[in-house]
């Protein structure tokens, strides 16, 4: 623990699921932690941090919000590292340039300008999504490998209206671009679907479609998608942090599955609950692919099993009060 001690970084969008993760782990390791939100007075945003272990001594909170250019500045002064997870998540949305592609874009702009402005700052690990990484036109079947080497294609999720990857993808973009020309490292992390135990008190969007399959819902997706436990998520941060040759992207996937599948798990695990056996639509199948684990392995990520992290998250959304059973 000691070595880590004294050593300063700094978290965005800290009341967020995974940041909340990378924050209780960053403490366990002996680092001082700075953590940013919009609005510490709000108990709701800030409680569930304060009562980490060595959040007394270690955790100091900041006020810093996306869209105005210059408010991480007093934040990310002294650091040597900034993890950057502030970023919406909304899959429905009504105005996408101002719920999603502004915060995405224009926030992470005004994340990395403030780190080039830190004299201290060597590096940046920025959360984006396998959604930056599986949409760019290419088929996604069973035998299909998808690895660090895809990116989305912006025009192509414009013209399909997708705007959540749309808006990931472009940051990531922006967040390259400036810092090419500075001497700070970054490291990008691609998680797929997150889900584990939660640590803030308000539902999450990941955490949200399991509680849908479990609370009731008539019918499951049709859609397949990749799923990570948010432990591995957070740990592969703060590794892409401190091994000197952690590089590029990293896409943390555990398992790429259907709904029908996810569903199926969730009923053998909780016989009792009305899991939804019918799909939303009569169309095939959205098929599944894979998703390469070997770079992700390199920083030592354990791969959670899927089953052990649903059981979390259902465990997690019933200790919450979110369902009862």
């Amino acid at each position: 623990m000691s070595s880590n001690s004294g050593k300063v970084v700094c978290v965005t969008g800290a009341s967020g699921f995974i940041a909340s993760w990378i924050i209780k782990l960053l403490l366990q390791r002996g680092y001082t932690v700075r953590a940013t939100v919009r609005d510490p007075s709000k108990p709701e945003k800030v409680d569930h941090l304060l009562k980490l272990d060595g959040a007394k001594e270690r955790l100091h909170l900041f006020k810093a919000d996306l869209l105005e250019e210059g408010s991480f500045d007093s934040a990310f002064e002294g650091c040597d590292g900034v993890f950057h997870t502030a970023s919406p998540v909304h899959f429905i949305v009504t105005d996408p340039q101002n719920q999603l592609i502004d915060p995405a874009i224009k926030g992470t702009l005004n994340v990395v300008k403030s780190c080039a402005k830190s004299p201290s700052v060597k590096q940046v690990i920025l959360t984006s999504s396998v959604a930056a990484v599986l949409y760019n036109g290419r088929p996604r079947t069973p035998e299909v490998v998808v690895d660090e080497t895809w990116f989305s294609d912006p025009d192509f999720l414009r013209e399909n209206e997708r705007w959540y990857a749309f808006a990931k993808t472009s940051a990531e973009d922006a967040a390259r671009k400036f810092l090419s020309e500075y001497d700070i490292k970054l490291v990008v992390i691609n998680p797929s679907m997150s889900i584990g135990p939660l640590l803030q008190p308000e539902l999450n969007a990941s955490s949200s479609s399991i509680l849908n399959l479990i609370n009731g819902s008539p019918t499951f997706s049709n859609n397949s998608f990749g799923w990570i436990n948010v432990k591995d998520v957070a740990n592969a941060h703060i590794q892409a942090y401190e091994i000197d040759s952690a590089s590029g992207r990293y896409c943390l996937v555990e398992r790429v599955i259907h709904f029908s599948e996810l569903a199926k798990i969730l009923r053998d695990m909780y016989p009792t609950l009305q899991i939804p056996d019918k799909c939303e639509d009569d169309e095939p199948f959205m098929p599944t692919f894979q998703v390469s684990k070997e770079k992700a392995k390199s920083l030592g990520v354990e791969f959670i099993p899927l089953e052990v992290s649903l059981r979390e998250t259902v465990e997690s959304l019933k200790e919450k009060k979110f369902v009862d059973f």
